[in-house]
C-alpha cells in the first residue's frame, strides 16, 4: 500500500492530550476498529445462502473468511512501518477508503471468485483500523497497566458493534438478499473515513517518527521476532484468534446445519459470546492495577484451555457414546462449554498485547502490525483447516479450539518472567 499523499510535515509536535486522554478516545478508536469483527461476524449468517447464490458448496464459501484473514495479515505487514514512518491519519483514511469500495464490488459480485478477490482487497484495506488504533494508545498511554486498562475500554466499544453485527445479519439474510449486508460494510467504511478526518488527532509526534527502507523494515522485524517478550505475546494473541475463528468458521454450520438453528437465533447466539467477552474485558479493566496482567493474563488462559477440554469432552462424547437423550440436550452443554473457553479472550487479548507493545515504544506501529499478521495467519490456518472437513460434525470445530488454547498455555509458559529493564527504543 502506498500513501505518496500523506505530507512529510508534521501535523503535531506533542501529545495531543497533554491533560489527559479525553473519554470519548477509547469510543472513537473501538469504533475504527470494529472495523475488522463486523466485517468477518456480520456476514457469518449468509454462509448457507451464499452457498446457495454462487451454487458452490460450503468449503469454498468458508475459505473467503480465511482469504478475509490473509488479506488482513498482510496488509498489516505493510500499513503498521507507514504508519511509524508517516503518522497514524493517513493510513488510517486511505485504508478504510479501500475498504469502503472493495466491500460495495463484493456487494454486487456475480460468483464466488470475483467476491473473493473483493474481499482479499476490502481486507487489506482493513488492516488499518486493526493496526493504527493500537498503535495509538501505545503513543497516547506509556504503560502498560494503564494501556492494558485502555485496551479493555477499546474491546468493549469494538465488541459492541459485532453484537449488533449478526444479528443484522440475519435478519438480512431473513428479510432480503444478503448483498445488503456488503453495501452496510461499504457504508462503515466511509462513515470510519468521515470520523478519521473530523475527530482523530495525530498521536505520534514528527520527531519520533522513524525512517523507512526495506533494508530497516526487514531488520525491525526480525528485532522483534528476536525479542521473547515480544513474541511469546503475540503468539498468545495469535492462538486466542486461532480459537476464536475456529470458531468464527465453523459455528455458522454446526449451529444451523446440525442443531437446526435459523439465521436469526445463530445471531442472536452470537451475541451472547460477544457479551460474555466483553464483560471479560470489563472486568480485566476494573482489575487491572489491582492485579499484576501479566497474573490475569495466564489465569485467563488457564481458564480457556478447560473449556476447550470440556468441549471437546462433551462433542466426542455425544458423537460416539451418548444415546439419544443426551443428544436433545447437548447443544446446551456445548454453548456452555464454548463460553467458558471463548469468555476469556476480553481478558487475554488487552494484556497480551500490551505486553508484546511494552518494551517497544518507538516501533509500535511495526510491532501491532507483525502481533495482528501474526493472528490472522494464524485465524486464516484454522480457516483453512476447517475448510477441510465436513460440516456435518462439530468435533473438528472443537478439536480446534481445543488445540489453540494449549498453544495459548505454552505461549505463556515461554514468557520472560520479567519485562526487559531497558526498553528497546
Amino acid at each position: 500500500m502506498a500513501f505518496a499523499s500523506v505530507s512529510r510535515e508534521p501535523a503535531v509536535r506533542k501529545n495531543p492530550f497533554e491533560n489527559g486522554v479525553p473519554g470519548w478516545v477509547p469510543l472513537l478508536l473501538g469504533f475504527l476498529t470494529a472495523v475488522g469483527p463486523i466485517s468477518t461476524d456480520i456476514y457469518l449468517p449468509a454462509f448457507p445462502a451464499m452457498e446457495q447464490t454462487f451454487q458452490t458448496d460450503a468449503g469454498n464459501v468458508q475459505m473467503t473468511l480465511s482469504i478475509w484473514f490473509v488479506g488482513l495479515a498482510l496488509g498489516q505487514l505493510s500499513v503498521g512501518p507507514l504508519s511509524d514512518r508517516f503518522g497514524r491519519r493517513g493510513p488510517m483514511l486511505v485504508g478504510n477508503f479501500i475498504y469502503a469500495i472493495a466491500s460495495a464490488v463484493c456487494a454486487f459480485a456475480p460468483d464466488i471468485v470475483t467476491f473473493s478477490i473483493a474481499r482479499f482487497v476490502a481486507s487489506v484495506g482493513a488492516s488499518a483500523s486493526l493496526v493504527v488504533p493500537t498503535a495509538c494508545v501505545r503513543d497516547l498511554v506509556p504503560d502498560r497497566n494503564a494501556g492494558a486498562k485502555m485496551l479493555s475500554r477499546l474491546v468493549m466499544v469494538m465488541g459492541v458493534v459485532p453484537i449488533l453485527a449478526p444479528m443484522l445479519g440475519g435478519l438480512v439474510v431473513a428479510m432480503t438478499s444478503w448483498r445488503v449486508i456488503f453495501w452496510a460494510s461499504a457504508a462503515y467504511g466511509a462513515i470510519c473515513v468521515l470520523l478519521v478526518l473530523w475527530l482523530l488527532p495525530e498521536t505520534l509526534p514528527f520527531e519520533k517518527r522513524v525512517a523507512l527502507s526495506p533494508m530497516t523494515l526487514v531488520t525491525r522485524y526480525l528485532t522483534l521476532l528476536s525479542d521473547r517478550g515480544f513474541s511469546s505475546h503475540a503468539l498468545v494473541t495469535g492462538f486466542s484468534t486461532f480459537m476464536q475463528f475456529s470458531y468464527l468458521t465453523a459455528a455458522s454450520f454446526v449451529f444451523i446445519k446440525m442443531f437446526g438453528f435459523s439465521p436469526l437465533h445463530f445471531s442472536m447466539l452470537f451475541g451472547v459470546f460477544s457479551v460474555f467477552m466483553i464483560g471479560a474485558s470489563q472486568v480485566n479493566g476494573l482489575l487491572v492495577g489491582r492485579i499484576d496482567s501479566s497474573k490475569l493474563l495466564q489465569s485467563a488462559v488457564c481458564v480457556s484451555v478447560l473449556g476447550g477440554a470440556v468441549l471437546l469432552a462433551l462433542v466426542v462424547w455425544g458423537q460416539w457414546y451418548a444415546g439419544p437423550t443426551w443428544q436433545r440436550y447437548q447443544v446446551w452443554f456445548i454453548i456452555a462449554a464454548m463460553l467458558l473457553a471463548l469468555a476469556p479472550t476480553g481478558i487475554i487479548f488487552p494484556n497480551a498485547m500490551m505486553g508484546a507493545l511494552a518494551d517497544h515504544p518507538s516501533l509500535a506501529g511495526a510491532a501491532a502490525a507483525l502481533a495482528g499478521t501474526m493472528q490472522y495467519v494464524l485465524g486464516a490456518l484454522a480457516g483453512v483447516a476447517l475448510g477441510q472437513f465436513s460440516t456435518t460434525s462439530a468435533l473438528p470445530m472443537a478439536a480446534c479450539m481445543f488445540f489453540g488454547t494449549l498453544m495459548m498455555l505454552l505461549m505463556c509458559a515461554f514468557r520472560p518472567k520479567t519485562s526487559s529493564a531497558h526498553p528497546t527504543v
